[in-house]
């Protein structure tokens, strides 16, 4: 007999449709704003390296704020009733300041306003992290957050289809480029904040500390001791430094993809085609994860995932051509949704659930904020050197490391149940 279709329930579905809000702007991020960006930087007169390094520079940043500010936020978020204000917060300022990049022409203003917005997202997902011990079971979080990833990739390529039409055919009914990336910004803007309120409306924190007088202070006082614990749970501890790794080259190439190939001086069209396209494999891809995770550990898909991701860095370093640009995008489609959507939920499953804001805190700092080691190195070995393709290869050395740190991860896990 086949195995009975999975069925989600409302709070499931609702915390899946924020991934298709919030993943609209990780896209714009990855195709049209670093296009974007060039273009003004263009007009600034910076040269292409000078304009990867300003770019990697400017994430970077984002990611040191965010790991400072993450750990702290997400242990007041645990306090009851704090976790869905924070998200709503986090969400309006990532989305405000998107609309806002419409009305910015200058390149350092941009990439100003570009900062606020991606620490508005990062820390939205904090905290909607944290809420999947809150909306599903143990035993359905592989499932529903593999899923999250899946419709998120697929859903958010309404709204960016939409930006895509304007930014390529806007000229042919007198739209100028700054227009059409104006309606772009609010359009994307508009989607997330409409994906976010069903969440929002819905959500409650059932896992909690509760409120006392002084909440910033002794949130600090529980971050703190969360620390300690962590050092003692050998297995949550070699997880973080295991996906501190390997999670670090999948954002750089993330973060990177679009501005490499423009720094390579590839069209522009067919990048933005490119990563239309891993988008919609990463859809299925990332459902076939989560069928996949009722038959096999989640351990051995993470694997997987990291071996994919070795073997796409060490593609990056050779790549000069249009068509290597796809064959990379389809590369990371098949591999992009499960390892992030199987890294969340192994991190769920083995976290106390009452802690959960604290500790995704932490998983953000060695996630997205670690990206902060790929981006810098990408952006220095680039400049150092005058190649941008060594700076892109050496992301490699991160997934290797990463493999090996998780196999000792799944071996003390394994220890324990």
């Amino acid at each position: 007999m086949s195995a009975p279709r999975q069925k989600f329930s409302k709070l499931e579905k609702y915390w899946m449709l924020n991934d298709v809000g919030n993943s609209a702007f990780i896209l714009l991020t990855a195709t049209l704003l670093p296009i974007y960006f060039n273009y003004l930087a263009e007009l600034g007169n910076l040269t292409s390296v000078q304009y990867l390094s300003y770019w990697g520079y400017a994430i970077s940043a984002v990611t040191i704020l965010v790991a400072i500010c993450g750990p702290v936020m997400g242990a007041i978020a645990d306090t009851n009733g704090y976790k869905n204000k924070l998200f709503c917060a986090s969400t309006l300022l990532g989305a405000i300041s998107c609309a806002l990049l419409g009305f910015t022409a200058n390149w350092i203003v941009f990439l100003c306003v570009f900062m606020i917005s991606k620490f508005g997202v990062s820390m939205s997902m904090i905290f909607y992290d944290a809420m999947l011990n809150d909306i599903t079971d143990i035993k359905n979080m592989d499932v529903v957050s593999t899923n999250g990833f899946a419709w998120g990739y697929i859903g958010s390529c309404i709204p960016f289809c939409v930006g895509l039409v304007l930014v390529l055919g806007g000229d042919k009914v007198g739209l100028s480029i700054e227009t059409s990336m104006m309606i772009t910004f609010i359009i994307i803007a508009i989607w997330w904040v409409a994906m976010a309120l069903p969440l929002v409306k819905n959500y409650k924190q059932i896992n909690h500390v509760e409120a006392t007088d002084k909440i910033i202070q002794k949130s600090f006082g529980r971050l703190a001791n969360t620390f300690k614990e962590i050092k003692k749970e050998k297995h949550i501890f070699m997880f973080l430094l295991s996906f501190f790794f390997y999670i670090d080259g999948v954002y750089t190439i993330i973060d990177m993809a679009t501005a490499y190939g423009e720094a390579l001086g590839l069209n522009s069209n067919g990048l933005l085609l490119a990563l239309l396209v891993t988008q919609i494999i990463a859809f299925p891809a990332s459902i076939g994860f989560s069928i996949l995770s009722k038959k096999m550990p989640t351990e051995m898909l993470i694997k997987i995932g990291i071996i994919g991701y070795t073997g796409i860095a060490c593609f990056a370093y050779f790549m000069n051509s249009q068509l290597h640009f796809w064959i990379l995008a389809i590369c990371v489609g098949l591999f992009q949704g499960g390892i992030q959507g199987m890294s969340r939920a192994y991190f769920a499953k083995i976290i106390p659930a009452d802690k959960a804001g604290e500790y995704f805190g932490i998983f953000d700092i060695c996630g997205k904020g670690a990206s902060f080691f790929g981006t810098a190195l990408v952006s220095v070995i680039s400049q150092l050197t005058g190649n941008i393709n060594i700076g892109v290869g050496a992301i490699g050395i991160f997934f290797v490391i990463g493999f090996i740190l998780f196999s000792k991860t799944a071996n003390l896990v394994n220890e324990r149940t």
